[in-house]
């Protein structure tokens, strides 16, 4: 019996797409399997670039596609370089996620920590340097690089005549000593698009940003565009936002930065508390406006209070979704991603798949286990079929109303054992002859061990806030 798809395209070689081109590959059954990245390398947003993408206008741009040639193939001039492909990476980052949970459960992680984590949360920790995640991640696909077709960006899919057509531009060609773009079209029973959504980042409305952005664009950035601590001494800063990205860059420059670092938030995740109480840091409340000035900006909060010559204003606010190849393009207004059951099947028509649309899942395991459920689906041997389309519809409904319309609806965080026991029943056993193997059942030391790094963060924001009024203390006594 053959396969229910016999050519599948997978978009994307990061995490989610190297998880999802070993799981089709260890299948044995597929026709043809093609790769499509837009980058040069595997490894997706693992790779530095040291010049980040600039700021974007306020509120966040609505992605758009590039226009199309009439006819395939053909060469064009070459289409301006899409900034928002260049990556979040800085030089000094670490890994959040604790490696034992981290990494696919097929390949560990070697034991090896930069120097900062191990002055800051000690020897052994659970921590990674960006550096060893992305020769992690280069190692696992040496064996699938013939299948990929590099500085291939995906322009658009679409369904036509029961065939999923890609038209595909890659860059970097010379046509009559010019360089140039080439253009072509290719056709798949099935797509997996696994293309990540840390690339575009969301700006909130806020009134007067467009005007000092143009007028004043090095004050703005995204905390995408962070590389060092050293671009911050001295200089008086503002930070938005209540999460991760917030946290970590309080952590960096709190103690560096020109009188108090200014902190605005509407919400916040307690889990980064000792980021949010740290020494110099002020909290102040949702940004109200922006005023330019003829030498710096000014900037306006809900209470009223003002901050005036702020050097920089950098919005730690999260990532629009993107995914403006798709026809009909999937993300709402919202930023969330309309119709995919279980994040992952195109209700009505699940030959379309995405591997990596959720959030507070445990990357890059919870993609290994996606990417298994699609390859033994596509490949037509998972244990138990999908629900038909209506019941997909309800488990819609009935997920919006748990989770709200927002991109927090690809929250898995804490149903962790019941998205993980889904997948793997659905993946089902590894049929004889093939590469393929059977997932382990959900942990929950997993967890435990996927939050580890976080615990540690918070034991030593706590030291130095600690320190800090140790210092104090001290100074008040010699008074």
């Amino acid at each position: 019996m053959g396969p229910r798809y016999r050519s599948v395209a997978v978009i994307g070689t990061g995490p989610s797409g190297i998880s999802a081109v070993k799981a089709l590959n260890d299948e044995k059954i597929f026709d043809t399997i093609r790769v499509f990245e837009r980058r040069d390398r595997v490894g997706g947003l693992w790779h530095y670039d040291p010049i980040p993408d600039p700021f974007p206008t306020s509120p966040s741009p609505s992605v758009k596609q590039n226009q199309l040639p009439k006819n395939f193939p053909t060469f064009t001039p070459p289409v301006p370089e899409d900034t928002t492909a260049r990556t979040a990476i800085y030089d000094t980052l670490d890994s959040n996620v604790g490696a034992g949970a981290m990494a696919f459960t097929h390949s560990s992680f070697p034991e090896v920590n930069s120097a900062l984590s191990v002055r800051q949360y000690g020897k052994s920790n659970p921590s990674r340097p960006f550096r060893v995640v992305t020769a992690y991640l280069e190692d696992l696909f040496k064996d699938y690089l013939h299948l990929v077709s590099f500085n291939t960006t995906v322009e658009k899919v679409e369904k036509k005549d029961g065939k999923w057509t890609l038209t595909l531009r890659k860059r970097g060609q010379i046509q009559r000593n010019r360089p140039t773009d080439y253009w072509w079209q290719e056709h798949f029973d099935a797509v997996v698009i696994a293309s990540g959504h840390y690339n575009v980042p969301w700006i909130p409305a806020v009134a007067g940003l467009d005007q000092a952005s143009r007028a004043h664009p090095t004050k703005f950035g995204h905390s995408k565009a962070f590389r060092s601590a050293n671009d911050y001494v001295d200089k008086k800063v503002i930070v938005v936002g209540g999460s991760v990205s917030s946290a970590d860059l309080v952590a960096d420059i709190h103690s560096i930065v020109k009188g108090p670092l200014y902190l605005s938030q509407r919400g916040k995740n307690e889990a980064f508390q000792g980021a949010w109480e740290l020494p110099n840091v002020e909290v102040k409340p949702t940004i109200e406006r922006v005023e330019p000035t003829e030498t710096g900006i000014n900037v306006i909060f809900a209470d009223g209070s003002v901050v005036e010559n702020v050097d920089k204003v950098i919005f730690a606010t999260g990532f629009q979704l993107a995914y403006p190849f798709l026809s009909p393009n999937p993300t709402t207004a919202n930023n969330r991603v309309a119709g995919f059951y279980q994040h992952i099947f195109k209700i009505g028509d699940p030959s379309l798949a995405l591997v990596g649309q959720v959030r507070a899942a445990i990357s890059f395991r919870v993609y290994e286990y996606q990417a298994i459920a699609v390859a033994r689906y596509f490949a037509g041997r998972n244990a138990k079929s999908l629900p038909s389309p209506p019941e997909q519809d309800l488990w819609e409904v009935e997920r919006l109303k748990h989770k709200g319309p927002s991109s927090l609806f690809h929250e898995i965080k804490p149903d962790f054992r019941e998205y993980f026991d889904f997948l793997r029943d659905l993946a089902g056993p590894p049929a004889p002859g093939t590469s393929a193997y059977e997932l382990p059942p959900w942990e929950d030391k997993w967890a435990e061990l996927g939050f580890g790094v976080l615990s540690l963060k918070n034991q030593y924001w706590k030291s130095l806030k600690a320190a800090a009024a140790d210092t104090a203390g001290q100074v008040r006594a010699k008074l």
